[in-house]
This record gives structure tokens, sequence and C-alpha cells, in this order.
């Protein structure tokens, strides 16, 4: 094994510097998330002289200036999983989005698909060994690291070191800076009335010895927060944040009845509080793997009792549940939601759910429909479609025939929109 030079530090170089390495016309692979790494984005946002670089993301955190003049007339951001900093810029036409499952991004990487030329990382530092790792985000960037013809990096003392498939040897980095930032953390969920009664429906569900996929935000943390009475719960998901701590902790998460990586939590990243990054810092039972790899329904439908639960913007009579784009308007991605509702669906005992509040804008409108918002993409087929939950209730479309999917979905609708969508289910003649 490579000894660590101890004198690495001496090779690092200014931000500007590093992204020299970027030339006009290269295909450029972001991080994202907490390990977004912003002071080499913004050296190369600030790069005039560049043109038609293309940069390739998921979300990304902190500011987004390749997005907006005059940088975006010399770089496209191609969104593979659209966040709050791109969603205006995307929907306004200065940057793209690409539909993708989650669990096909690496491959359009190591396939040549998209060929990366630079992949722009931010890392922990080295080892004794001269390994760095991926740290809170391995999903897309390992794939990313291994396929491009050069890798940047910005080396981050406050980088976790993770464990996993997320080695990254010093050698293998072109140039790299090194930074001693705090990560970019998200803000706690507010858990309403509407989500503490949707996370009570669907702990309900799950049983004893379940293996736990779940995303960020309130209903997920809901859920988590009435799991405390379950025993031997397992872990194996796309991403996790604070919430999952008092369970693993408790002593409710133990991984030991997993098929696949039994005895760790497995994710492709984190993102929440620096508690969370302290927590996961070279913890040997959680295990950062590619979203190829923690995405792939094979590897999912191996572990017993798999719990999905994903969120929706809209579901309609039929079943069809929209998550990515309200109306023409893109709003995230495709994400993993498919890849667990699959997943899930083929797991022994297995419950594939789609989480949502039975409204939107204040009360005023139906989140449950007749139709899909014109524009708006199915993300989950009513084909692919088992449990969907909402405040006033748990349904299960799988089985069922198109009138007793509407019916089902309106006894857990608001009671508000009941009648109007009763009407509507009955002016159909094929439902």
């Amino acid at each position: 094994m490579t000894q660590l030079d101890p004198n690495w530090r001496s090779r690092a170089v200014t931000h500007e510097e590093v992204v020299s390495n970027v030339s006009s016309g290269d295909r450029v692979f972001l991080h994202a998330a907490a390990a977004t790494p912003t002071p080499l984005i913004l050296a190369l946002a600030a790069r005039a002289e560049l043109e038609r670089v293309r940069v390739y993301h998921l979300h990304t955190a902190g500011p987004a200036p390749y997005c907006e003049a005059p940088a975006c007339d010399r770089i496209r951001s191609v969104s593979l999983f659209t966040g709050p900093a791109l969603r205006k810029a995307v929907n306004a036409g200065r940057a793209d989005f690409v539909p993708v499952f989650l669990s096909d991004i690496p491959g359009l990487f190591k396939q040549r698909t998209v060929p990366l030329d630079v992949a722009i990382v931010q890392v922990s530092p080295p080892d004794r060994h001269g390994l760095c790792t991926l740290g809170t985000s391995c999903d897309a960037a390992r794939a990313a690291v291994d396929s491009a013809k050069i890798v940047l990096a910005e080396i981050n003392e406050q980088m976790p070191r993770t464990h996993g498939h997320t080695t990254v040897p010093l050698a293998k980095i072109t140039a790299f800076s090194v930074s001693n930032r705090p990560l970019y953390e998200s803000e706690p969920n507010e858990i309403g009335p509407v989500e503490a009664r949707i996370g009570e429906i669907i702990a309900g569900l799950v049983e004893d010895g379940s293996t736990l996929q779940m995303g960020i935000g309130a209903i997920p943390d809901a859920v988590l927060a009435n799991l405390g009475n379950k025993h031997e719960l397992g872990v194996h998901t796309e991403m996790f944040s604070d919430g999952l701590l008092p369970l693993i902790e408790g002593g409710v998460i133990t991984n030991r009845r997993k098929e696949v990586h039994a005895g760790r939590t497995t994710t492709s990243f984190v993102w929440g509080s620096r508690k969370l990054y302290d927590f996961v810092d070279d913890n040997p039972l959680v295990e950062f793997h590619g979203c190829d790899r923690t995405n792939d329904s094979a590897h999912i439908r191996r572990n017993p009792s798999v719990i999905a639960i994903n969120s929706a913007l809209q579901i309609d009579l039929s079943g069809q549940v929209c998550a990515d784009s309200l109306g023409y308007q893109i709003y995230s991605g495709i994400g993993g939601q498919m890849d667990f509702i699959h997943g899930a669906a083929l797991s022994k005992g297995g419950k594939p759910i789609i989480a949502l509040p039975s409204t939107a804008k204040g009360g005023t409108m139906s989140r449950i429909s007749m139709a899909l918002a014109e524009g708006s993409g199915v993300v989950t087929t009513r084909g692919h479609v088992h449990w969907v939950v909402t405040e006033h209730g748990a349904v299960n479309l799988h089985g069922c025939t198109l009138r007793e999917r509407g019916e089902r979905l309106i006894s857990i609708a608001h009671p508000d929109f009941r009648a109007e969508l009763t009407k509507s289910l009955a002016s159909v003649r094929h439902f």
C-alpha cells in the first residue's frame, strides 16, 4: 500500500489554479449536496474565457453562479436532479434538465453516454495510505471520478471520512486546493399536524425486521419519530438525514436481518446537520455506495420487508404519480422513487408507499385529482403504484381496477373534495 507523503499539502494550489485545468468544450461533473465544492465552482464561473462548458450535477447546495448571467452564456448547467438553486434557471431556459432514474446516472458516465472530461469534487483529507474519500456524497460522484479524464478536488479538513466504496487516491487527483470550512447543512423540517398524522399511519405499516428507505422532509421525519417501539429494523436507502440517528442510537435499527450489507446502514449520500456528519465520520457501521448499487432493484428486493417511503406532488384517480414537476415547471427530478417503489414491491413482505398531504395551496387544491395537471411528468406509473397514504388514511391500489383505484383514492382525499372527485369519476366511462 502506498504511504502518504507527509508534505502532501505543499502540492495544494489556489482554487483558481485548480480550475485552470478545465478547457472550453469540456463536460464537467460537479459534486453535490453537502459535498458541493463551492470555492471551485465560484472560480470556474469566474473564468470569462471559457466557452461551451457543460456541467452535470445533482442537487447542489450554495450559490450556482454558472446558471446566471453572464456565466450561463459560457457554462450550461445540466441537472440530473433539480434542486432549489436551479429551478428558476431550468424553467427560464438558462439551464437544462435530464429526466433519469437515479440508478441509471452512473451508467451515463461509465458507458460514455455522457463522456466526462473533468470531475470536480470535495473530498476528505488523505489517510496514511494516501486515500481521500468522497465524504458525504458517493451517489453519482463515484462513477464520475472513475470515468472522468481528470479529477479536480477541494480537500476540506471538515469533510468526514466515510466507509464503503468512497476512496479516491490522492495520486489520482490532478490538482487540488485545501480548505477548512463548514459543510452545508439542511434546516430541520417542521412537522405539522398533517405530516404527523401521515407519519403515524405509515408507522403502522412498518413491521419488526423491515428494511427502510426514506428521503428528507417532514413526512419521513414524522415516520421515523413513530418507530421507537419497533425492533430489528434495517436501512438500505439512497439518502438519510438526522431523523434516523435516534433509532440507530436507541438500538431500533440494527441491520441484522438485512441480506445486502447486513449489519450496516447503507446509503449513497447524507444531508443534514453537523451532528449527522460527525456520526458518519469514520463510522464502519455506515456504508456509502454509488447510487447504481444502493438503487439497484436487484439488491433492494433481496432485503426483507422493504418499506419504501416516497413523496408526490400530485396523483390522479388511476394512480399515476407526479413527483418531479408542477405542470410544465420542473421542480425536482425522477430521483430514486421508481428504483425503490419497484424494489420494495419485489421484496418479500415489502410495501412501496407514496405519501402526500391531501391538499396544496393552503387547502384550496386537492393533490388527488381526476387527471394530472397539463405538462406534469409521470414518475411512478399506475402499474407500479401500491400503497398511497394521506392524513386521511392508507389504501393499496395494487390489483385494483381503474374504478376501484379511483374509489379508494377518493376515500383518502380531503373531505372537501370528495364529492367533486366522485362526480368526475362517474363521468368517465372506462372507469
